[in-house]
């Protein structure tokens, strides 16, 4: 019997990966003054055995003001390395060989916010928590958000630097590849969408102007970053709103990244304006990776209400996407690639340890 396609092995750049799903990054709003912790071993310990292609760990400041609230995961200074680097180090040790990336982030105007679990909105500024936001340009993302202050030149340039910094730190601690995060209303998404981004200087105004500084934020990081371990993407598609950034200049955008090396781009969409209006349903975001993957080279991933192993195989069994990300599901169900193989007649890695949990009928779906 023919290996399912979601279980066919991929490649991103160099990097070799045992089959198409990849775990989504996943803020867990559980870190202290940056640090990952005892939550995060559990969590990415779990994950780190769920038999998926690729674990990306969750968007990660390179700076404390690019943190989404006060409780997010950074990458800025020795502290939150030696945090990350004991995480890395325990699923190293314990979980079976799994590629492992991180992604990169700075939330912009949508940073100095509560826990989703406590309304997720941006503590008002006499809340000790709290921090000045930056942004392209003094245009706040809900009405009643305090105004982020416009990134002059001299802060643009440390920003790239930040981004460049944090990717060193990456190399330190092993990881095997960086996705940048340009999606969902956050700072290199704001300087994408004329709707966040009302500059009159060379960083606004016409699409080459506007992504500008991304492209420099991606150079940098693929400067700073091994050539042999690949740098990655996550864009919002569309912004779900009338003269927003949208599919065709995704495509755009797509097409200068792989110019420059990008090794994949992984396709989202919204999170940048309160008033998009988002067709939520099953596989509502994959008809973007679609258009995306029809005009470039570089694998691209897709990601959105992929629930079930048929629904995934049929994506890249048609070539809708390369590669399908998982991100609440994976959560509900951390043992999501098992039940996947065993449903499409394919074999995952597993530990040794749980060997024995395999159901009778199904003595191939672990590979040693």
């Amino acid at each position: 019997m023919s290996t399912p396609a979601l279980f066919s092995p991929a490649r991103l750049g160099s990097l070799e990966l045992e089959n198409r799903i990849v775990i989504a990054p996943m803020c867990q709003y559980s870190a202290q003054d940056g640090c990952l912790t005892d939550w995060h071993v559990m969590h990415y310990g779990q994950l780190a055995m769920s038999g998926a292609g690729l674990l990306i760990f969750e968007a990660t400041a390179v700076a404390p003001e690019g943190r989404i609230s006060w409780a997010d995961a950074g990458l800025y200074d020795d502290a939150t390395e030696a945090a990350i680097d004991r995480v890395v180090q325990a699923v190293r040790q314990w979980a079976p060989p799994m590629p492992l990336a991180l992604q990169l982030t700075h939330a912009g105007r949508k940073a100095s916010c509560s826990q989703p679990w406590k309304g997720g909105k941006q503590l008002p500024a006499d809340d000790p928590r709290s921090w000045q936001t930056v942004a392209p340009s003094a245009l706040p993302f809900a009405s009643d958000d305090r105004p982020p202050l416009a990134l002059d030149a001299e802060a643009l340039k440390r920003l790239v630097e930040d981004f460049a910094s944090t990717a060193r730190r990456a190399v330190r601690l092993g990881f095997d590849a960086i996705e940048l995060h340009a999606a969902h209303g956050y700072l290199m998404h704001q300087f994408l969408s004329p709707l966040s981004n009302a500059r009159t200087d060379h960083y606004g105004g016409s699409l080459e102007n506007r992504m500008r500084l991304p492209l420099e934020v991606f150079e940098a990081v693929r400067a700073a970053f091994p050539a042999d371990r690949p740098v990655t993407v996550r864009v919002s598609g569309t912004d779900w709103v009338e003269g927003g950034w949208d599919i065709e200049q995704t495509i755009v955008f797509a097409r200068e990244l792989e110019r420059l090396g990008c090794a994949a781009i992984h396709v989202s969409s919204g999170g940048l304006d309160p008033h998009q209006s988002i067709p939520i349903g099953p596989n509502y975001q994959v008809p973007l990776a679609r258009a995306v993957r029809t005009e470039v080279d570089m694998p691209v991933i897709a990601v959105g209400l992929i629930t079930e192993p048929q629904q995934a195989e049929a994506i890249i069994g048609t070539g809708d996407a390369d590669m399908v990300a998982l991100a609440r599901g994976i959560l509900y169900n951390p043992r999501w690639p098992w039940h996947a193989a065993a449903e499409l007649g394919a074999g995952v890695t597993a530990p040794a340890q749980y060997w024995r949990s395999q159901p009778h009928n199904l003595k191939s779906l672990f590979e040693s």
